[in-house]
């Protein structure tokens, strides 16, 4: 089978200094991509991976802030990558946040704050991207959702609203941008262990989640970030307007108990 060649593409993750940007960011350099890693806050963690990117492959790897949800922010951002490389084939809009609040104390800052980072953000980057994309032979936009986009949480009304709108938008762009050669997808990951999430994994307890997955497992960021990859190649051409569930079956397994009788000895 024909390798994953990611040599003289141009990427953009947003939200790439940690967690599974930062492993998409590695994955997309490791296959050749040059790699823009987008931060909010965190300058530190994405300066030390580019200079880590940049020794390990000998790829070009740049650190550029901006707020996703910032227009005027994500226009310059995209000015900055058109200067630094000449444009964008790999757009991974991956910034995301989330709180958990009652439905009942949601306040309208902690709404507003979550729909903007997980919804207009890639929004905003998308359309930017495609406007360079569409004079520079086509491209692939990659949405990193959640299994939530489709499964309902409690404590989640805002997050979940964000990824199910998240979901459409990224039908919505695969149809008004295929005929200029863009594709858009949706990867959305299921309970995956990072060191943002891993206190919270340790109070349910892990063995939970490993029985909850069928899959007996919780996700790696790996899992996710081998998935854009395959995405953002050529082997996955025909692949638009897809979501891409990478949960190990876990939100099929809405029914826990198991009602099926022994299987007979043969």
């Amino acid at each position: 089978m024909k390798e994953i060649n990611l040599k003289g593409k141009r990427a953009l993750v947003t939200g790439g200094s940690t967690g599974i940007g930062a492993e998409i960011c590695r994955q997309l350099a490791g296959c050749g991509a040059d790699v823009v890693i987008n931060y909010n806050d965190s300058r530190a963690a994405a300066e030390a991976l580019a200079k880590e990117i940049g020794a390990r492959y000998g790829v070009k790897a740049i650190g550029i802030k901006a707020n996703v949800a910032d227009s005027g922010q994500v226009r310059e951002m995209f000015l900055q990558v058109d200067r630094e490389l000449g444009g964008i084939d790999i757009l991974v809009n991956n910034a995301g946040c989330e709180t958990v609040q009652h439905i009942l104390d949601l306040e309208e800052d902690a709404w507003d704050k979550v729909l903007n980072v997980n919804l207009k953000g890639p929004f905003l980057c998308s359309q930017q991207a495609a406007l360079q994309m569409e004079n520079g032979g086509g491209g692939i936009i990659i949405n990193i959702s959640s299994i939530h986009d489709t499964v309902p949480r409690k404590g989640l009304v805002h997050y979940c609203s964000a990824k199910a709108g998240l979901k459409m938008l990224s039908k919505c762009l695969s149809l008004e941008l295929a005929d200029k050669g863009i594709r858009v997808v949706s990867v959305a990951p299921g309970a995956i262990e990072t060191n943002m999430n891993r206190a919270e994994i340790e109070k349910f307890g892990k063995d939970k989640f490993e029985q909850w997955i069928p899959q007996g497992r919780l996700g790696h960021v790996s899992d996710v970030a081998h998935t854009v990859v395959f995405l953002a190649s050529d082997l996955a051409g025909y692949i638009n307007g897809a979501d891409i569930y990478v949960d190990g079956a876990y939100m099929n397994h809405t029914v826990q108990y198991d009602p099926r009788p022994e299987r007979k000895k043969k």
